[in-house]
């Protein structure tokens, strides 16, 4: 008979049970940031800080999670109850945190948080063995990402890291919320005006200069090197040109985009033509099959996932490129304006916000298109293996 597998991550509940228990006697916010001494009365001592009540609830909730971890979670609501603690316990540790610089986090502060870190780890790796459902790997990243942000907000505030450097979530969600307006009219000018313009014009020449080349063969030896040169071509180098023939708007950002999307659906489409199976070419010759009708039934889709392919890794250089170009002339608007202004102001919470909006919307637009692929391709082998 073999044995019952043991519950992942039920080791690591158990090193986290161990570090709770050696945080027990050691103060949780000291004045000296070397205070390791054993002090059985630390949690009366550390009440004057902090509030012995939110020090010993946070402890409890800990080891509750702890305990909940050394058995295993096959359900649902036994995973989220190991969760529920975890998190409990995260938000008790960021409101710990010191306010101020006379006194700094203690013994106890430092293994709570590296008993919360293995409790992370063990609530994600449950999470991820769950029964498979359609929500299964959206609720895992969803979970990795808030433990990210967690981790971040109480590192952050515990080693009092200033704002210019590294602003905590918190004051980045404050300042998405209240720049609104602003970053709504600078998406609105960057993606919905220079992006999709760029991105489509790009693309689309790239695709038909790809079919014109694999038609007149003569095209390939004059047209192809040429169209390779775009790629060569620096962004820092083009971008002040593009201002300086199209002017400050998002006519010369959306001129750079077009110079960096071409090539590679140029490219893409090329590789993709030429994939077409010889057989099946000498069939759609022996049905005295057209160049249109061989083009329309055979090559295109078969170039389809080439091109899906161009498409999704173009959609990231467009965002990149209309936001570097708007680094070296633009109106008073756009992502790449915001992020060059307000770091020179030295607005981190703004700069860091604008970038989470950039990161959004490249995250998005590549979802978009990977589920507009699967649609489009489901008879490909990659996707209806996916």
């Amino acid at each position: 008979m073999n044995p019952r597998p043991s519950a992942p991550g039920s080791v690591l509940a158990v090193a986290a049970l161990a570090l709770l228990c050696l945080a027990l006697p050691y103060p949780v916010l000291a004045v000296d940031p070397g205070d390791f001494t054993w002090h059985p009365q630390a949690w009366w001592e550390a009440s004057t800080h902090t509030g012995i009540a939110l020090q010993a609830g946070t402890w409890l909730v800990l080891a509750l999670g702890a305990l909940r971890a050394l058995w295993a979670t096959p359900r649902m609501g036994a995973t989220l109850l190991l969760v529920g603690l975890s998190l409990a316990g995260s938000a008790g540790l960021i409101a710990l945190a010191p306010a101020d610089e006379s006194v700094v986090p203690g013994a106890a502060y430092w293994l709570s948080t590296l008993a919360l870190s293995l409790l992370s780890v063990i609530s994600i790796q449950r999470v991820a063995a769950l029964p498979a459902t359609r929500w299964s790997g959206h609720l895992t990243a969803a979970l990795f990402g808030l433990w990210v942000l967690l981790l971040w907000e109480q590192l952050v505030m515990a080693f009092a890291v200033p704002r210019v450097l590294l602003p905590p979530p918190s004051s980045i969600a404050v300042a998405l919320w209240t720049q609104t307006d602003t970053l709504w009219a600078d998406l609105i000018q960057t993606v919905g005006k220079a992006v999709l313009i760029g991105y489509a014009l790009g693309c689309g020449l790239g695709i038909l200069t790809g079919i014109a080349i694999d038609k007149m063969p003569f095209l390939q030896r004059g047209l192809l090197p040429v169209a390779s040169l775009t790629s060569t071509i620096p962004l820092v180098g083009v971008a002040p040109i593009a201002v300086m023939w199209f002017g400050f708007d998002w006519p010369s950002k959306a001129a750079v985009i077009v110079l960096m999307t071409f090539f590679p659906a140029l490219i893409s489409t090329l590789a993709g033509l030429q994939a077409a199976g010889k057989l099946e070419r000498e069939l759609m010759y022996s049905y005295a099959a057209s160049y249109r009708r061989t083009l329309l039934d055979l090559r295109l889709p078969v170039a389809l996932p080439f091109i899906f392919n161009a498409l999704k890794v173009n959609a990231s250089l467009a965002l990149i490129g209309a936001i570097v170009a708007e680094f070296f002339g633009s109106p008073t608007v756009g992502l790449g304006f915001r992020i060059s202004t307000e770091a020179s102001r030295m607005n981190m919470p703004l700069v860091w916000a604008t970038i989470v909006v950039a990161s959004a919307v490249g995250m998005l637009g590549y979802a978009a298109l990977s589920r507009l692929e699967r649609r489009v391709n489901f008879w490909h082998p990659s996707v209806r293996s996916a």
